[in-house]
């Protein structure tokens, strides 16, 4: 079974992939991390980069891995596979943000002032972001853990983290046509973050990657629509492993 490393977004932690870590384990070796700053790892740096997160994940990796990674999550799988390629099997990109306009920053940096200010505020704010209203209706002990999830992370390492979220794609953007680890971006068509075009940019600069978007999801893919995201993680990581597996076993010929 080949390693598969998961890693959460903003102001969550490895727990954010429970409705999708059974059916994966049925084919890989699955470990969920949480981020510096976040769950139980160590606080976020004063002035962290995305280098430094990614530098960090690659400290406590025991091998390579296919690497999945979930909105900020997304932007450390990418500098993994920029820095140390060698640890990075394939790339799950899912929800990630990219290339935003400057309107898009505008709003983002606006998030991060409020969360600034009021994190409480912002905490509702980012509940109510990901979660439609009817969702909420039929799942609201998930709205609640959320909300209680994001006010539970250290709020400085929370502000350092977010600045990492709200500006890093910048800062990847021009390398990612670098990346040769094959790629899958998905993300859910309602995303107003995450948005289509945002993963069809994705899977157009990065060589030989896949675009797909899920009809009716908003950000929260592992959450609202785990069955689905795992589909479309396991196809990905059984082609990658299958195609890596074909040279070995003519080689043994």
């Amino acid at each position: 079974m080949s390693g598969l490393l998961l890693l959460h977004g903003i102001g969550l932690n490895r727990r954010m992939w429970r409705r999708c870590l059974d059916p994966l384990g049925t084919r890989h070796r699955v470990r969920a991390l949480d981020l510096l700053g976040h769950g139980h790892a160590g606080p976020a740096p004063e002035g962290a980069t995305v280098a430094d997160l990614a530098d960090d994940v690659a400290s406590r990796m025991d091998g390579p891995a296919h690497v999945v990674g979930f909105s900020l999550g997304t932007m450390v799988a990418q500098q993994l596979a920029l820095e140390h390629p060698a640890l990075v099997r394939s790339l799950v990109l899912v929800s990630a943000v990219v290339d935003r306009s400057p309107a898009e920053s505008a709003a983002v940096a606006e998030r991060l002032a409020l969360a600034e200010r009021d994190f409480a505020a912002a905490a509702d704010a980012a509940v109510d972001r990901w979660m439609p209203p009817a969702w909420q209706a039929t799942d609201p002990d998930l709205a609640v853990e959320l909300r209680a999830t994001l006010l539970g992370t250290d709020h400085r390492s929370y502000l350092r983290c977010y600045r990492v979220f709200a500006t890093a794609d910048q800062v990847l953007w021009p390398r990612l046509p670098e990346i040769a680890a094959p790629t899958l971006a998905i993300t859910g068509a309602d995303d107003p973050g995450s948005t289509q075009e945002m993963t069809h940019r994705l899977a157009d600069v990065i060589p030989g990657a896949r675009a797909v978007i899920v009809p009716g999801v908003r950000h929260l893919l592992p959450m609202q629509a785990p069955d689905t995201l795992v589909q479309h993680i396991l196809s990905h990581t059984t082609e990658v492993d299958h195609d890596a597996a074909a040279p070995q076993a003519l080689h043994r010929r």
